[in-house]
């Protein structure tokens, strides 16, 4: 039997006013620059298929996403494991989960389960006989470490201990005390492409470990650089209507593209920089399709596990402070300053108690032909995607991540002893240290489950 395949894809705008999270504080959607998605890419052979799901928000928790699976294993019989569902992390969607002061949007989060669920169900109807293809290209110029070594003239301050952190996120007005970024990024846009046998475009689904570029202001609703390239690659190939692109998020916890050190390296109005993004990395995939090695002759297979990893909490004397600053703040107007991050931060610690003692991490791998899609659930460093791709043992690999779920930040153990934003506890940074090398180990034991050919 041949590989089948078919992609669709749902509109997931809000309406103005929806909430928007993703920052310390909520925003509420005043302008839609453009529209979101939920986009499906559905692969068949025999009685194995696979679902590959991506959707134009900031995160989407475990709870939620089961609750979607639920629904289309019960419409299809397709069962959880099969299926990945992740975010893009667009900061510029609605909300369906609570970070820091963002709230969940409860509107929102009852209509888009029914929207991802319509995607699946129509790449489905769209099912033909394929043939796949993985490709590869590097595009190391648009990604940055955000952490950086400060010099001693400069101290990074930690809201939650309220003493100083080894290093810097995002040096925002401190520019003239960087000594230099703390870590490599994995400058490769992994990619898997499916035609039909007529050379008829069926779906691209990219990867590329850039957190979004947020060129927009607050309020704005946009697919970020995700959609550009979509839109941009659409384009290119001069696909019908039935092509979609899908761009997904890789290993990005500690990647974006503020360039602190050259602040005329992009433009500067609004869309521009994700606009020249998004269309570059387009191009560079539309330049390397011609040399691909298609395959009709496909296994799919998919495993997808879940690891339960403990939560650090606060001890009582963190708590006991924690109540003082709360009792104090004024969190309807609050500011991300020194001071109300130690608030805002207090109010994690209060949270973050009442938090079960055991986080449960999706980890998922997904055979197909030659390559391995990994997924994880949650936001890794450039440094655990790097490790996977030499590691994994496939031909073609790369790590989707905050998919089928999300635990919030999962720093490597030597990059939480020196701090930085990321590693700040909260609900949303809360695992405990070495939780990184126990999930990305269990990713690594699952692709190798797989008999392949090597690299």
């Amino acid at each position: 039997m041949h590989l089948l395949a078919g992609s669709a894809q749902t509109t997931t705008t809000p309406p103005l006013g929806t909430r928007i999270n993703g920052d310390f504080v909520t925003h509420y959607a005043t302008y839609i620059h453009d529209d979101l998605y939920s986009k499906a890419l559905v692969l068949q052979r025999e009685d194995i298929v696979v679902a590959l799901v991506v959707v134009d928000i900031c995160i989407m928790p475990k709870a939620f996403l089961d609750g979607v699976k639920s629904e289309i294993t019960g419409l299809t019989g397709i069962p959880a494991s099969h299926m990945m569902i992740s975010s893009t992390h667009t900061h510029a969607a609605g909300s369906v989960a609570d970070v820091h002061l963002g709230s969940v949007d409860p509107a929102y989060a009852s209509k888009l389960p029914g929207l991802i669920v319509e995607s699946v169900l129509l790449a489905l109807q769209n099912l033909k006989p394929a043939q796949i293809a993985f490709g590869s290209v590097f595009a190391p110029e648009h990604l940055l470490c955000r952490r950086y070594e400060m010099s001693e003239e400069y101290v990074p301050f930690n809201p939650v201990t309220g003493e100083s952190d080894k290093i810097k996120t995002n040096p925002f007005g401190a520019e003239q005390f960087i000594k230099n970024s703390i870590a490599p990024t994995d400058p490769e846009l992994g990619y898997l492409a499916v035609k039909g046998l007529d050379d008829s475009w069926i779906g691209l689904l990219a990867n590329y470990s850039l957190h979004y570029v947020g060129d927009w202001e607050n309020g704005t609703i946009s697919a970020d650089y995700f959609g550009v390239f979509s839109k941009a690659l659409t384009g290119k190939l001069q696909a019908g209507s039935d092509f979609v692109a899908i761009m997904s998020n890789g290993t990005s916890g500690d990647v974006n593209i503020w360039d602190f050190l050259d602040s005329e390296r992009y433009p500067k109005t609004h869309f521009e920089k994700s606009q020249w993004i998004g269309s570059d990395l387009a191009e560079k995939v539309f330049q390397s399709i011609s040399g691909l090695e298609w395959q009709e002759d496909v296994t799919l297979d998919a495993i997808l596990e879940v690891v339960e990893v403990p939560v650090v909490k606060p001890n009582g004397d963190e708590l006991r402070e924690a109540a003082k600053q709360v009792a104090t703040a004024k969190f309807e107007t609050i500011e991300p300053d020194r001071d109300g991050l130690r608030q805002i931060y207090a109010r994690e610690q209060i949270l973050l108690n009442e938090m079960p003692a055991m986080a449960e991490c999706p980890v998922q791998a997904i055979r197909i032909g030659d390559g391995v899609i990994g997924a994880l659930a949650g936001e890794f460093f450039s440094e655990t995607g790097l490790y996977l791709k030499a590691s994994a043992g496939a031909k073609s690999y790369f790590t989707v991540t905050m998919a089928n779920g999300n635990v919030g930040y999962v720093p490597p153990l030597e990059e939480i002893e020196k701090g930085g934003y990321e590693t700040w506890r909260c609900r949303y940074s809360c695992l405990v240290p070495g939780a990184e090398k126990t999930i990305r180990e269990k990713l690594l034991t699952m692709t190798r489950r797989f008999s392949m050919p090597l690299k």
